[in-house]
């Protein structure tokens, strides 16, 4: 058993041009099977900066203040918004394509879920923080791409291998 406080958890933003405050309960937890993190978003944050889907990982984000909106896109290829409020809780199966923001006025607080706790196969269709830049193959033109695990090599195309450098 272990016991943690949240606020003895340091912040450690993922990317801090998106959220000032993400912290990772996993570790202190000693979890092995389950991530856990909660964020603090103010208007204007996100969870991440691109529209993606873990392959390898089911998550749920339960929403404990504020109002969380999602834009998805549905395994069937239809997209829209999702808005998720307080006290409810969504749930995005492996492959469904996601991405959470704080679009309302008010403090956003989140608990993330996330099983199995490693992911290895995230996918991206869609990257809202840089002018909502596509990231279809250029190759064969699939609507999204694997992120490599080395951050400095190109996005990889899951049916075709082609690679797509982000600038």
């Amino acid at each position: 058993m272990r016991r943690v406080s949240i606020e003895d958890v340091d912040p450690e933003p993922y990317e801090e041009s998106l959220h000032a405050d993400r912290r990772p309960l996993s570790d202190p937890l000693d979890t092995d099977h389950v991530a856990i993190t909660r964020y603090v978003l103010e208007p204007g944050e996100r969870f991440s900066g691109s529209v993606h889907a873990h392959a390898d990982q089911e998550e749920v984000f339960v929403v404990l203040e504020g109002e969380a909106t999602f834009d998805v896109r549905r395994t069937d290829g239809d997209a829209g918004e999702i808005v998720v409020s307080e006290h409810e809780a969504i749930r995005f199966a492996p492959g469904e394509f996601q991405s959470g923001r704080n679009a309302g006025d008010e403090r956003l607080i989140a608990l993330v879920l996330g099983a199995p706790r490693a992911t290895d196969d995230v996918r991206i269709s869609r990257i809202p923080v840089l002018d909502d830049r596509d990231v279809s193959c250029p190759d064969c033109g699939h609507d999204s791409m694997r992120v490599p695990t080395d951050p400095d090599a190109p996005l990889e195309c899951p049916v075709c291998d082609g690679t797509l450098a982000l600038e």
